[in-house]
């Protein structure tokens, strides 16, 4: 619930955000094709002006994004931007959650070894309460379960990584439809707007290149922009695949040294 509560907070500060950006800013189609007018340059252009036109280039830049944004239908190029604003807020909230999950298997194992050789479980046990993270809960549950056998601790492990496994993964389904959501969305408005250039033509009762060019380019926006949100999208969720397979390999090898670690002890108390 808390995680849900700020994934809400995140879509809504960054789409008030975007409001207010539109608000100050309202997109200005003249300004826009004076902008994309060339204008003749001296042959003995000074470095100042050569800064100037570039700042200029820079704002037509930002204005065109907005007008094209505007030009593509606020019903889909808005879903379009909600889907990409809930799949950043997701994928930077599990890029935190794995991020504080990480962590130093080799300090972790020396410091369970010393308490095993010091205090015994019990010590062990209180190593792994105060440490964050899967491996140290792992850890946990392999260690209250010691005194009925290396095969129970096994199982236990086993268990619980897989229980561990389903929390790192834990949302990546959502952004997975997401990635997909995106540019299909895209196509949907692409045909729409295709649809309403032919009712344009019909009612005009001819065809005329620069009404189907016009409707053509329009119903195009939204396809490109669905692909941008998914490229986007995608990049992020390799990200956090990789992260979440670098983990596995920890829990696993660092599985494995725990049942070490119990047989040695086992077998000095014997």
């Amino acid at each position: 619930m808390k995680k849900l509560i700020s994934l809400l907070a995140i879509f809504a500060m960054l789409l008030i955000g975007v409001n207010t950006t539109y608000a100050q800013n309202p997109p200005d189609t003249t300004a826009t094709e004076i902008d994309t007018v060339p204008e003749e340059v001296p042959l003995n252009e000074t470095e100042e002006n050569v800064e100037e036109t570039a700042v200029v280039a820079e704002v037509g830049m930002h204005k065109q994004i907005k007008t094209k944004f505007i030009e593509g239908g606020a019903g889909f190029m808005g879903i379009v931007l909600i889907v990409l604003i809930l799949g950043l807020a997701m994928s930077l909230e599990r890029i935190i959650y794995l991020t504080l999950a990480s962590t130093n298997t080799d300090k972790l194992l020396k410091n369970v070894e010393n308490a095993l050789e010091s205090g015994g479980v019990e010590e062990a046990k209180e190593v792994c309460r105060s440490t964050r993270g899967p491996i140290a809960s792992i850890f946990y549950q392999g260690l209250d379960r010691s005194e009925h056998g290396i095969e129970v601790v096994e199982k236990a492990v086993i268990s619980y990584g897989s229980v561990q496994m389903g929390m790192l993964e834990k949302g990546l389904s959502w952004l997975s439809l997401f990635i997909s959501l995106a540019p299909m969305l895209g196509f949907m408005g692409t045909v729409i707007g295709m649809i309403g250039a032919f009712d344009s033509i019909q009612q005009a009762g001819e065809i005329s290149a620069g009404l189907v060019a016009g409707g053509i380019k329009v119903a195009l926006i939204t396809t490109v922009s669905g692909l941008i949100v998914a490229i986007i999208l995608q990049i992020f969720y390799n990200l956090i695949v990789s992260i979440i397979d670098g983990l596995v390999n920890k829990m696993e090898d660092a599985s494995i040294s725990l049942i070490d670690l119990l047989i040695k002890h086992n077998l000095k108390n014997k």
